[in-house]
Formats: C-alpha cells, structure tokens, sequence
C-alpha cells in the first residue's frame, strides 16, 4: 500500500512539472542562460552589414530588368511567350519602319508628351535613362550583339549625339523638350518568323528594336541616318504594355498597348536585311531600286507561301485525291451510258409498234365480176 502511494506521489511531481504553461517554461529557460557566463561578439559595421543587401536588387535588376516592376504590375501586365531555341525552321529579318506612314503613325505621335501618353521613342528614352533597360551599341555593319561588352552607357549616347542634358547627384536628367523624339522618324526592326513544331504553328516574333534619327546637316542638305542604339524586346516588352497606341485614325476609340501592336504585327516596314551566309544586306547585291523591290516582293512571297503551304499546297492534290476524282468520272461515265441505253430501247420499241403507209398511195378496191 505505502508503495502505491509513493508511486503515486511521485507522477503527480512530475505531472505539476510539465503542467507548467508555455510562457512559464520559457522563462526559466531564458533564467538559466542569463545566469551562465556569457561570451563577446564581434559585431560587423552597419555598413559591411546593409552592403551585400544593397547589392542583391541591384544584381538583380541587372539580370532581369523587368525585376524593377513589381509582382502586381507584372501580373496585369504578362508578357508572351518567348520563342523556344530548338525549332525546325527560322528565318530573321530586318525591316524598316517609316513612321510617318499612316500604318506606323500611332507610335510617333505624340511627338512631346501629353500627360502620361508618351511616343515609342520617348518611352524607351526615358526607361534607358532611369536604368530600367539596357542599350546596346549600334556597330558600323548593322549587326546585332546583345552582351555586356557591347552595352553602351547612356552618358555616351547623349555626349555622341548632343543632347543636352544635366547630371544631379550622379543622375541624368533631360528636359522633355531636349528630347529628339521629333527627329527619330525610323525604327530599325529585327523579327523572326519560325514554325513551332511543338504546336505545328507559324509566328513571327519581335527581338530588337532600333531607334534611327534623322537630322539636317548645317547647310541644309539631305537629312542623314543615325542609329542610336539596339535594345532587346523581351527587355522592353513588361514596360510597352502600360503604354497604349492608336492604331486606327478612323476609330479614335480603338486603342491598345504597345506590345499588343508588335505582337500582332500591325507594323509595316520594308526588308531591308536577312541572315545569309555572306551577312549582306539587300541594298550591297541588289544593283538597283528596282531589283531591290523585286528582291523585298520575293521575299515576302517565301514567308507567305511558306505560312500557308504548312500543311501542304492545296493546288497540288494527293494520289489518293486523284483516284477518288477518276473513279467519280467513272461512275458518271457509267450512269450517262445507262440513260443512252435506256433512250435507245425506247426508240426502238415505238418504231415496232407503229404501222406506216405512204401517204400518196390509194385505196386499194376489189371488183368482182358476175357472170350474165
């Protein structure tokens, strides 16, 4: 009995003892590490401290620029589908667009901006001088090289082309009326039309874009081309759907964003270029303007006819097609021959049936003669 008893005694101890509440425990255990010896720490500066935080967004935003938007904004605002590198056919090519055309007009006006309502230019100035993309340089062959040897401070491309411009705090700042929005009338556009075989589709994907300047010389002659610099689309595409154009001059309602007009390839420009082997352009083996038309015409026939014979020519038809054509002649053939027959025998039968008699014969008499 005395045995039970202190065994009883003895769990309920030990049931008061985890009994205790949470808070309770802890407690005594922070008592107990205040009562032990406690060791120095060497604490770092608060500058080595917020350093590796600082750099990380701005790494970050060098990997990705559309990394300076934020997860909301890039929510709304989704970009496309990105071409997939292993296709079965590609072809780049190089047009320019005149934007003084009616079909390109939406993306040059407004030449100064209007509230928030900018021009292309204007928009990819302003985001190349806050640091939001990159800008690449524009080689004297007008080749494309996106790496970070041919990337070109925006400090230069405003020192190179005189544009004026002040520095506050080591930041570029530009009036927007120093802004040459006026004099870029061209784009320079490289696409790529592929057939995705993952989908057996057909798209023709935006990659560059190019701003060209044209400005008069001093003595008033001829106005001279000046590429400023090649930026990359999948760069610039989170930032064009905020921006929206007006695609249409009758329909001032109908508007849309920016990525959605070179998406849907509503631009219209002339090939000026295509990736061939020997890296010419049209202008360096055409002899003429005439050839070169000829030249961009034949072009644009391969891409058409290309999109469209997919899936094969519709004018050239299968054996398969051709055998079910001869065997429908045939059976014509086989019908109109039975309705003949059938014609025929009925002729016949209603010539048997019918007596003729000459009409100019008479009547035949029979006399018989009596005897007297």
């Amino acid at each position: 009995m005395k045995r039970a008893l202190f065994l009883l005694m003895i769990t309920l101890m030990f049931g008061t003892a985890f009994a205790q509440p949470k808070q309770r425990r802890v407690q005594k255990s922070e008592q107990q590490q205040q009562s032990l010896p406690q060791q120095p720490q060497t604490q770092l500066p608060q500058t080595q401290q917020q350093q590796p935080q600082t750099q990380q967004p701005k790494q970050s935003q060098r990997k990705n620029p559309s990394s300076a938007m934020s997860v909301r904004a890039q929510i709304s605002f989704p970009t496309a589908v990105d071409m997939p590198e292993e296709v079965v056919w590609r072809r780049d090519i190089y047009r320019e667009l005149d934007l003084s055309k009616d079909v390109n007009a939406g993306l040059y006006y407004p030449v100064e901006p209007q509230g928030k309502q900018l021009n292309l230019f204007t928009y990819i100035f302003k985001l190349a001088q806050n640091g939001y993309i990159p800008v690449y340089e524009y080689p004297t062959d007008g080749s494309d090289v996106f790496t970070n040897e041919t990337r070109v401070d925006m400090k230069t491309i405003l020192d190179n082309y005189h544009i004026f411009y002040e520095e506050q705090d080591g930041k570029l700042k530009v009036d927007n009326s120093d802004i040459p929005s006026s004099e870029v009338k061209k784009f320079f556009l490289k696409e790529s039309a592929y057939y995705d075989q993952a989908n057996s589709s057909f798209h023709i994907k935006v990659l560059a874009l190019c701003p060209v300047m044209l400005r008069e010389d001093d003595f008033g002659g001829e106005s001279t081309q000046y590429p400023l610099f090649w930026v990359k689309y999948s760069d610039l595409e989170p930032f064009l759907n905020r921006q929206t154009v007006m695609p249409s001059s009758l329909n001032n309602a109908a508007t849309m964003s920016m990525d959605d007009f070179f998406t849907l390839n509503m631009y219209r420009g002339q090939i000026y270029k295509t990736n061939n082997a020997q890296g010419k352009t049209l202008a360096q083996y055409c002899p003429d303007e005439a050839a070169m038309t000829a030249e961009q015409k034949r072009i644009e026939k391969e891409l058409d006819d290309f999109r469209k014979n997919i899936f094969g020519d519709p004018a050239k038809k299968d054996s398969l097609d051709s055998i079910a054509k001869l065997e429908l002649a045939s059976k014509k053939g086989k019908i109109k021959a039975a309705k003949n027959n059938s014609s025929r025998t009925k002729a016949g039968k209603s010539k048997k049936g019918k007596t003729t008699t000459p009409a100019n014969s008479s009547a035949r008499v029979t006399v018989r003669r009596q005897r007297h």
